[in-house]
């Protein structure tokens, strides 16, 4: 367990209110739960909401239902570590196991953890976000959530393999993509990583929508097929102009804009998918009855189930390169202006930044 008694840690107080505070380190970990001393923490799309938008997920009107925060809370979920602390009944893990932790705190009780949804938990709380998180030297969370790191693994990539899994989920929700034509509307983090699992899963062709130059730069550098800007064309003629008029088969909406969700329907041919990634800030107008009059199937992804174990696997042997998606490396006391006012102004010039609590960068 911890030596010190306090510790750094990021913790949101309102919109444009993130603070760098001291604060105790967490506790004992309670029964099922293990103490971790955090590597590395990446800066998630969905933090920058919450910097820039938020409250999106932190409840601030009411305790969460299974973990009681309100209000404050320390961000940051896309993290691995060593296990410090066991608490009561853990004993498929030991001190000093390198880990990293699905950020899906679930209550294991209702109706969707039952059948195996657990990300669809009627009691859902994100680590860092409806729980206090990792932007800090130590944090706790349930066993159930760890995924052994193997002998080797590169440290870095533990804060790669959260976003990693939301790509993997959002593909397989989408199904079979072998030898398919999909499309990804935005290379930013979640897209970039959706693109690279796309391609392990089969697609042909992989085309990514995106204007910012170094973005489509990077969406090349990742495995995309080719980048189209809709700033300098008619994206959807385009599309349609590769497929014989019909359209992609599979879009991934990887922005969470409501124009984007629309144009991500309108890429794909008949009796198509779209996948819903994006963290929508604001609602809609649609008309349901375009996907009625073409069977267009829309389907919405949230975080990962089970992935975790796919995306370890993939960046072990070799299948998965994770070194084009780091961007940045920044300590802890840097993470609010080389980190989050790094990403608010240079959002385009920027893939994942991450943060160590532990060592200079």
């Amino acid at each position: 367990m911890s030596q010190t008694s306090s510790m750094q840690a990021a913790v949101w107080h309102g919109r444009r209110d993130i603070r760098l505070e001291t604060v105790p380190v967490p506790d004992a970990p309670p029964c099922g739960w293990v103490q971790i001393k955090v590597h590395w923490c990446g800066i998630c799309g969905s933090d920058l909401h919450e910097y820039v938008a938020g409250p999106v997920f932190i409840p601030v009107d009411t305790p969460h239902p299974l973990t009681g925060i309100k209000g404050q809370c320390i961000l940051g979920h896309e993290f691995s570590g060593e296990i410090v602390a066991l608490g009561d009944g853990v004993d498929d893990f030991g001190i000093g196991d390198r880990v990293a932790a699905d950020a899906c705190q679930h209550c294991g009780e209702c109706d969707y953890c039952k059948r195996g949804q657990y990300n669809l938990c009627q009691q859902l709380a994100f680590t860092g976000l409806m729980n206090n998180g990792a932007f800090a030297e130590y944090v706790n969370v349930p066993a159930n959530l760890l995924y052994a790191l193997p002998d080797g693994f590169p440290t870095e990539a533990g804060a790669l393999i959260e976003p990693l899994a939301v790509g993997m989920h959002a593909v397989k929700q989408a199904g079979d993509l072998l030898g398919k034509t999909i499309v990804v509307v935005g290379a930013g983090t979640i897209g970039l990583c959706t693109i690279i699992c796309a391609r392990a899963a089969g697609a042909a062709r992989v085309i990514a929508l995106e204007m910012s130059k170094a973005r489509k730069e990077k969406a090349l550098e990742v495995g995309a097929s080719m980048v189209i800007d809709p700033s300098e064309c008619d994206a959807i003629e385009m599309i349609q102009s590769m497929t014989r008029g019909c359209g992609a088969d599979l879009s991934f909406e990887c922005i969470g804009h409501k124009d984007t969700a629309k144009l991500a329907l309108d890429l794909i041919r008949k009796g198509g998918k779209t996948v819903l990634v994006g963290v929508f800030e604001e609602p809609s107008a649609f008309n349901f009855f375009e996907l009625v009059a073409t069977e267009k199937q829309l389907i919405g992804s949230l975080a990962y189930n089970g992935e975790f174990a796919d995306v370890i696997a993939m960046i072990n042997d070799g299948r998965i390169d994770i070194s084009p998606l780091i961007s940045g490396r920044i300590h802890i006391s840097e993470i609010l202006d080389k980190g989050f006012e790094e990403l608010v102004s240079n959002k385009d010039r920027n893939v994942k930044i991450i943060v160590s609590p532990t060592q200079a960068a």
